[in-house]
Formats: structure tokens, sequence, C-alpha cells
């Protein structure tokens, strides 16, 4: 069993930039791609980027080349910098853990869910 703790959300304006962090407890995230998604209010949750057990990365076209994922197994954490925000990146931010080293774009991939935490993007 994985718990996935979000934090680092927050009030931030347009341009401005943001790093969210999901630690993780109960067992290592080494052997695991990560994910982040991402869900507005009245939307339904979507895809952000994912990071295999390594460092592949893939992201949705929406945020290509404005966030980035990484992680730090020594520190059982991902982290998610975003940067150039915008308004429409407002949303509850969730990371997620796969049984699998490989990427994974679909909600379906993930087994263990975080909290959430919010980022709100004012104009």
């Amino acid at each position: 069993q994985v718990q996935l703790v979000e934090s680092g959300g927050g009030l931030v304006q347009a341009g401005g930039s943001l790093r969210i962090s999901c630690a993780a407890s109960g067992r290592t995230i080494g052997a695991s791609a990560m994910g982040w998604f991402r869900q507005a209010p009245g939307k339904e949750r979507e895809f952000v980027a994912t990071i295999d057990w390594k460092t592949s990365t893939y992201y949705a076209d929406s945020v290509k080349g404005r966030f980035t994922i990484s992680r730090d197994n020594a520190e059982n954490t991902v982290y998610l910098q975003m940067n150039s925000l915008t308004p429409a990146d407002t949303a509850v931010y969730y990371c997620a853990a796969r049984r699998s080293i490989h990427v994974g774009m679909s909600r379906n991939d993930y087994v263990y869910w975080g909290q959430g935490t919010q980022v709100t993007v004012s104009s």
C-alpha cells in the first residue's frame, strides 16, 4: 500500500511559477511510474504529466514546455514544476502511482492517488 500526500499548492498570479510536491509513504516508489492529473470545477480529471521509474517523461499538450515532472527516489517524492501559469491551469492537482515502471497517461493506469492540492491562478 502506498500513501501519497500532495503539498505546495496555492494562489499565484498569471505568468508566475509554482512547484508542487508528492510525498509517498508505505513503500518505496522507486519501481513505480508516477503521474500528475488535475481537475477543474465541472470538468473531468485530466492527465498532466507522467514519469517512468527513471527519467522518461510525457506531458499533455496543454502543459508541454511549461511544466516539468521530476522525481527524487531517495526522498520518495515526485515534483511538478509549473511555469508561465495561466488561469486555465487552475485546478486541484492529484498525484498518482502505478504498479508498473512504465509511464501511463490514463487515470485507469494508476492504483494509488493522493487527496489533491489546489492551484489557483489569478488573472
